[in-house]
């Protein structure tokens, strides 16, 4: 087994006493760690189910972005969809640069669900503890979850302060906030959903304005865990003004994982690899204020769009909506701006009404296009006076 970085003493010695979890007989064995090791908090048993444990999967070190998820399976908090929810997803992530770590959480009957969260806790802290290790950016830790995993990962990222009070080693010294989450046809209120209220505790009630960004799925037609589930966590999010992203697709029902059967819905690993690139889970790189001015025939634009595009592959997109009533001024701020590097500028041209009008007279009919290759720096200034013959449809 190899390792990636360099461990300080006790970090070794630590990540020596877990690296030995046990495995299913007849189950594709892989590099795991133990969540705690001889004797997890709380347990009843010395069997399997009673050692949680994550197993780490590795993206070629070529195409790494330094990301790391946990992925949280499936299975009403009574059992683990291992497979499609849970390995076949990390190997997804791995092909997009991602490193994945598949968690094996305590269930009930044996564990209640407060038991689960303090093992979703660990699994975050084990993660940041050991992310030399790993290779990841310890402040680029997300939890993808599905169906009761889904839930599990919401609860971590309302209830993070939620644990074992005992700190056992230097692992809980870590936080246990994921960065962001991925809720996939998840159980977001038990109370409102009308089942198990008691395990199920609701998550959208819990929502503050530093809950953590959320990209959430769901489909129309489930018939296990309702799509009203996403909606109350979503309402919850735009309240407090958290970022998030919400799809519910018209057709396919609950469990379905990678959706790898519906050309549609399963499009929804393509929009979450966006949506990470676009908010910059995707580069270590920080992210630039970029301020300018962009006039047409020596007067603003009437409506239009300034964006950047970047060469390099996994840094975000950066854009700002234009609009003469600026006077051609435009600010794209830093936590939406673009990274250092070469981009193309596009300026999109869309009318050249200064004010609307009542009177349904048309000003321009198609859209209008220029672009220019740009190198991006701190403090870079974007002044441009264009003529309407630099643009083209």
């Amino acid at each position: 087994m190899s390792f990636v970085g360099i461990l300080p003493d006790m970090s070794e010695k630590i990540f020596q006493e877990l690296s030995s979890p046990r495995f299913d007989d007849g189950s594709i064995v892989t590099e795991g760690i133990s969540l705690w090791g001889k004797q997890p908090p709380f347990s009843d048993g010395d069997g399997l189910h009673d050692e949680p444990m994550l197993t780490v999967h590795r993206p070629d070190p070529s195409s790494a972005v330094g990301c790391g998820i946990i992925v949280n399976p499936g299975g009403g908090y009574r059992s683990l969809a291992s497979d499609h929810e849970g390995i076949q997803v990390a190997k997804w992530l791995n092909s997009i640069g991602v490193t994945a770590f598949v968690l094996r959480y305590r269930l009930g009957p044996g564990y209640f669900t407060d038991i689960s969260l303090i093992d979703a806790l660990r699994a975050i802290k084990l993660v940041r503890f050991f992310s030399n290790t790993y290779g990841i950016d310890k402040k680029r830790v997300g939890m993808l979850g599905f169906s009761a995993g889904g839930h599990l990962a919401c609860n971590a990222a309302v209830r993070y302060t939620s644990s074992s009070s005992e700190v056992r080693d230097e692992i809980d010294l870590e936080l246990g906030k994921p960065d962001f989450v991925v809720p996939v046809y998840a159980v977001t209120n038990g109370e409102k959903r009308g089942r198990k209220a008691d395990e199920y505790v609701g998550v959208d009630t819990e929502v503050t304005k530093t809950t953590p960004p959320m990209f959430i799925v769901h489909n129309h037609k489930d018939s296990i865990v309702p799509a009203s589930q996403s909606t109350l966590l979503y309402d919850a999010l735009l309240q407090a003004g958290v970022d998030s992203e919400l799809h519910i697709f018209n057709d396919g029902d609950h469990g379905l994982g990678l959706t790898v059967g519906d050309p549609d819905a399963g499009k929804w690993t393509e929009l979450l690899k966006n949506w990470l690139v676009r908010r910059g889970f995707m580069t270590s790189k920080e992210r630039l204020e970029v301020r300018g001015r962009v006039l047409l025939e020596q007067k603003p634009m009437g409506l239009g769009w300034v964006t950047l595009v970047p060469e390099e592959p996994n840094q975000p997109n950066a854009l700002v909506r234009m609009h003469a009533r600026n006077d051609g001024f435009f600010t794209i701020p830093v936590q939406d701006g673009p990274t250092a590097g070469p981009h193309r500028l596009e300026i999109t041209l869309e009318s050249q009404q200064v004010r609307p009008s009542a009177t349904g007279i048309f000003t321009l009919q198609e859209i209008q296009h220029y672009k220019k290759r740009v190198t991006v720096e701190r403090g870079l200034n974007l002044d441009l006076s264009l003529s309407k013959s630099q643009f083209s449809a």
